[in-house]
């Protein structure tokens, strides 16, 4: 199995040492536009072969999309941070036309790829991919409420002083600070509800925290996070490539689902070998509806920036 990852900065390389430590594909080919970047990374990433115990070939490589042929999965994590004194309309319009231009590259030599958008703003930037490729709404899937729901457990974790890895939850919605829902109704510490052992004011405290936690990062790194990010990737694209089937939250183009249309945003699918095999239709209470309805408005009126672009 072959993984194309397009940009060798943190969040990508990063999601290239996990895929590669971790078996889950044969071949990762890692693209960036600043030359020898990618081969640095990538030499630097085969060179813990010996001493990590696994044979994945990583292969670097300064923007030749050749290369990038009959990949089965691409992440995009391509894009440039907001910088001072720059608009949301200016970031978007930047992002998208990397976003667009990679994505059709890449699938000029894997026209049958999953593509698994982490460019920010990232549920605009996966409607950006789905309507400027036209492919089916299966194939391209936004990866931030992986790394949101990674984000929801760790916290719960620390509220509840329990093992992260038995606990259950998720964050649907937009992937933004004030548009992302993190259920915390629905979360379990080994299937008890994690409402038996928190007050609503802890659990509320769990949420605040769960929806600033890149921001956050960005105040005590002085740059975006990478670690959960690029492991969150891996997770995502190991689920895809060997057909686990497991409920990942996931921006992914709705159709009536949750009672919205023509919109890209949070909710929790199944991921297999041909991506979105489907879309779970989890029970919301009025309360989750309203937040999740307020939350496409947002999203949509993001998707509005791309007028010029689509």
């Amino acid at each position: 199995m072959k993984v194309t990852i397009v940009g060798a900065g943190n969040v990508g390389a990063t999601c290239a040492d996990a895929i590669a430590y971790r078996r889950i594909a044969s071949e990762i080919i890692l693209l960036d536009i600043r030359e020898g970047f990618a081969e640095g990374k990538a030499l630097d990433i085969m060179q813990t072969q010996t001493t990590l115990g696994f044979n994945t070939k990583v292969i670097g490589v300064t923007n030749d999309y050749s290369k990038t042929a009959n990949s089965n999965v691409v992440v995009i994590t391509s894009g440039i941070p907001r910088k001072p004194g720059m608009t949301r309309e200016e970031l978007i319009g930047i992002n998208a036309s990397i976003v667009k231009t990679v994505a059709q590259n890449l699938l000029q030599h894997s026209p049958d790829a999953i593509v698994v958008v982490v460019s920010n703003p990232m549920d605009t930037m996966t409607y950006l991919t789905l309507k400027a490729t036209g492919l089916p709404k299966n194939r391209i899937i936004g990866m931030g409420g992986t790394l949101d729901s990674s984000r929801f457990k760790t916290y719960l974790s620390q509220a509840l002083n329990k093992p992260a890895n038995d606990i259950s939850g998720m964050v649907i919605g937009g992937h933004g600070d004030t548009t992302m829902i993190p259920l915390t109704r629905l979360a379990t510490y080994n299937c008890v509800p994690v409402s038996q052992f928190l007050s609503d004011d802890e659990l509320s405290t769990v949420a605040s925290k769960t929806m600033v936690g890149g921001a956050t990062l960005t105040v005590l790194l002085g740059t975006s996070a990478w670690y959960a990010p690029g492991a969150s990737v891996a997770y995502l694209v190991d689920s895809i490539l060997n057909d686990q089937h497991k409920m990942i939250p996931c921006s992914v183009y709705l159709e009536g689902e949750y009672d919205q249309n023509d919109i890209c945003i949070g909710v929790p699918c199944i991921i297999g070998k041909n991506g979105i095999e489907s879309i779970v239709d989890i029970k919301l209470n009025d309360s989750e509806k309203a937040l999740f309805s307020k939350s496409a408005d947002a999203v949509r009126a993001m998707n509005a920036d791309l007028k010029s672009i689509l």
